[in-house]
């Protein structure tokens, strides 16, 4: 009896050591299990963050080749890079024409355009497009072959060459000749047979003693023929005049529907685009050559003299109203149809 009960504790034993041999393996069966498990969700996790990244927002642009494109040279550089918030697209465009066209058709988000152009647009179209910002001062020099003309009044019984007639150029000259006392066709003479290229190559060339010339082509002339002179700052004149008023050459626009219905898009771009002027003012060297690469101007050379004459800024369109009001008021005194016949009204203006 007593040899039944030892082998029944023995069976015993070893049963109790099988069960627990056998808890033990799925105890480490379930260790090893759970590492995978937890890197099978680490995976999982990734994967849904990976989806879940906000796609950046399209924004399509639009500027003209020469002062009005020369600010955004650096945010294009940036984009192709893959180093902005947002995903642009740009068009660099020939003639102010072809980018109307652009806006006009919806081809095109934003833009930058004259000044003049941004009234005109927003008149035509019954108010689909808006400014956003300033982002061109004045631009405008008398060039002179000599050195008679050193102010306004200098231009009594002289002939200016002026690149076409009724464009903002001669509104703006005839404006300051009228604040100098000079009367037009009675005390100087105004010609418009040449435009800006034919013009800055006519001076070069010493066949024209006085013109009226923008950025870029001021630089090129005296490039090419040093002695060339900047006769008058236009700007400076102006701002003298307007007792202080800026002159604003060139602007942001937006389209009216995009601006309502992407109002943080819109800030997001305008504030990539204030950084790259900022960066364009303070790398001229750097920057000369982005111009050249976007195909803004045709020589790096010429955009390092120019870019520091171009009056190349960012301006909030709030800080920028007095003196936009102040300019589209000239050009209405002159000539209603240059801004499409009416001033400008509060829904002209783009409100962040």
């Amino acid at each position: 009896m007593r040899k039944k009960l030892k082998v029944y504790k023995v069976l015993f034993g070893i049963v109790c050591m099988m069960l627990l041999i056998s808890a033990c393996q799925k105890s480490q069966e379930a260790i090893t299990v759970n590492p995978n498990e937890d890197s099978m969700n680490e995976e999982s996790e990734s994967i849904i963050q990976e989806e879940a990244q906000p796609i950046k927002a399209v924004v399509r642009v639009g500027t003209l080749k020469g002062p009005t494109g020369m600010g955004m040279v650096r945010l294009m550089e940036q984009s192709e890079k893959g180093e902005t918030t947002l995903n642009y697209t740009f068009e660099v465009l020939d003639s102010p024409d072809e980018l109307v066209s652009k806006i006009i058709s919806g081809e095109v988000d934003v833009a930058a355009v004259p000044t003049n152009v941004a009234l005109l647009l927003y008149n035509k179209t019954e108010g689909e497009v808006m400014v956003a910002a300033v982002n061109t001062l004045g631009v405008l020099s008398l060039l002179e072959n000599g050195n008679e003309i050193h102010e306004i009044s200098d231009l009594k019984d002289k002939t200016v060459y002026v690149s076409g007639k009724g464009a903002s150029p001669d509104f703006i000259l005839q404006f300051l000749l009228e604040k100098a006392g000079l009367v037009i066709n009675q005390d100087v003479t105004l010609a418009y047979n040449l435009q800006h290229a034919d013009l800055a190559a006519a001076m070069a060339e010493g066949d024209v003693a006085i013109g009226l010339l923008p950025q870029p082509h001021v630089t090129t002339a005296m490039m090419k023929n040093p002695e060339l002179r900047i006769a008058v700052d236009m700007t400076k004149v102006w701002e003298e005049a307007n007792v202080g008023n800026q002159l604003a050459m060139g602007v942001l626009v937006a389209q009216t529907a995009f601006a309502k219905t992407n109002q943080e898009t819109l800030n997001l771009f305008l504030e990539e685009y204030e950084a790259s002027v900022v960066y364009v003012n303070e790398n001229i060297e750097e920057s000369a050559q982005l111009v050249e690469t976007m195909g803004i101007l045709p020589s790096a050379a010429i955009a390092q003299k120019a870019i520091p004459f171009s009056n190349i800024v960012y301006i909030d369109v709030d800080e920028a109203r007095p003196f936009l009001d102040a300019y589209f008021k000239v050009l209405y005194d002159f000539e209603p149809n240059s801004i499409g016949g009416k001033l400008a009204d509060d829904a002209f203006y783009y409100e962040k």
